[in-house]
């Protein structure tokens, strides 16, 4: 066998172990969600509802870096510039229409991206009370992080 050839067979040879090296190692570091039963929070603290609801994915400043936020398809909005993106007003309708599922965004509803809606109702109890607090609350704190 020539030099050429055994030269040409041992570089083959290292592509390939690199490249199932950095495979392996793509799969390795992927971030996976973990799926965790929801806990009740407070319907009058929409600061705590958001922290324990939503920053997992749009991170705690609403930027939409939360720890999840690599491993969804989609990737979650950036909270901040909602009212911006709105001609300067806060879009409190859509966004508590998104929170119920009462409009379709990618995002939501999936096994990434819950729907708090129906999350919210099923830990009241199924008072509609509650659930407009719990909307109304979250709403408003999702304001209170629009930029300046």
């Amino acid at each position: 066998m020539s030099i050429e050839k055994l030269i040409l067979m041992f570089t083959a040879l290292v592509v390939c172990t690199c490249t199932v090296a950095a495979q392996a190692q793509t799969q390795d570091t992927q971030t996976v969600i973990k799926h965790v039963p929801i806990h009740s929070t407070s319907p009058v603290s929409g600061k705590d509802m958001y922290t324990a609801y939503c920053a997992v994915c749009h991170g705690t400043d609403g930027k939409g870096e939360g720890p999840a936020a690599s491993a969804l398809k989609v990737p979650p909005t950036d909270l901040t510039l909602l009212s911006k993106k709105n001609g300067g007003k806060y879009p409190a309708l859509k966004v508590t229409s998104s929170i119920r599922n009462e409009s379709a965004l990618p995002a939501h509803g999936s096994k990434e991206m819950p729907v708090w809606g129906a999350l919210f109702w099923s830990m009241s109890s199924g008072h509609e009370a509650e659930v407009q607090q719990r909307v109304a609350n979250l709403s408003k704190y999702i304001e209170s992080l629009q930029a300046k």
